[in-house]
């Protein structure tokens, strides 16, 4: 939960007890519930009308691609990747050494040489 162990949301639970006392605290729950929930809505709100101010050529505008880290994956790994795998992928079935058996074996781990391992970008 948020990075957080059991430890460490114990810890949070004491202080809040300490702090804010065992009759308040439900109350002070319940208004965090509800200032997330607002916090989550007004997000939303913003989300949905920048969408609608870009207009229509950027309708798979996604503000999460703003990230840098998400910009660097999605322009310039990506591309990597799907050259890598499409290499890949197309030298094994393109090889005349390929047959159910040999993809079998391959399946099995067992590997010729110079054969590109099989490789999943997910996973990484």
């Amino acid at each position: 939960m948020f990075g957080l162990g059991w430890f460490e949301v114990a810890a949070l639970v004491v202080i809040a007890l300490l702090v804010f006392g065992p009759e308040k605290l439900p109350q002070a729950a319940a208004q965090a519930g509800r200032t997330l929930r607002n916090l989550r809505r007004m997000a939303n709100n913003a989300k949905d009308d920048l969408q609608a101010g870009l207009g229509p050529e950027f309708a798979d505008f996604d503000p999460a691609d703003l990230n840098p880290k998400n910009f660097v994956r999605k322009h310039l790994t990506a591309d990597l990747e799907d050259d890598w795998n499409g290499a890949a992928s197309a030298a094994v079935l393109a090889s005349p050494a390929y047959t159910p058996s040999s993809y079998a074996a391959e399946a099995a781990g067992e590997l010729g040489y110079g054969e590109i391992p099989p490789y999943d970008p997910e996973a990484t």
